[in-house]
């Protein structure tokens, strides 16, 4: 990984961004579903796509599109439902950053954050760096969730 992530902007998704988006699934997950026995079809890609909409948040680096943020917030704190990097920017932090922000916003309030990750997929890796533990395993993925940091005193 190198040591300076991209600078990135984060903007809402428009459905122009679904032909992006569907190829960026195609890309990031479908070798990870392969791996793990589960079926998929661009019709449940983009179910997928389209689940929590109102949330996605397209990564901009340089102006163009290389990733996909979905985080929502509800009365058991943050979920993280999507997280994608293009694979030719991965290992470059960009994915740690992105993360590092939905758990420093979480921490702000007290919060826990989850999320789930395929058993297949190495971004589990990524996940416990950053103070996730596993606490649900459904079969075929792993929710994992993050509680808040601990508070220096006042």
């Amino acid at each position: 990984m190198s040591a300076v992530a991209p600078d990135f902007v984060l903007r809402p998704a428009v459905e122009a961004d679904l032909p992006f988006l569907l190829a960026l699934r195609c890309r990031t997950m479908e070798p990870h579903l392969r791996q793990d026995g589960i079926d998929f079809d661009d019709a449940a890609h983009l179910r997928r796509i389209r689940h929590h909409w109102e949330d996605a948040r397209i990564v901009l680096v340089q102006g163009a599109p290389v990733g996909l943020l979905k985080v929502h917030r509800d009365q058991h704190g943050w979920y993280v439902h999507q997280i994608q990097v293009e694979p030719r920017c991965q290992g470059q932090g960009l994915g740690a950053r992105l993360l590092r922000g939905v758990l420093e916003r979480a921490d702000r309030g007290g919060e826990t954050v989850r999320l789930s990750v395929l058993r297949s997929n190495p971004a589990r890796r990524l996940y416990e760096r950053l103070g996730f533990e596993i606490c649900e395993d459904s079969g075929q993925e792993f929710l994992m969730r993050r509680r808040p940091a601990e508070r220096a005193p006042a």
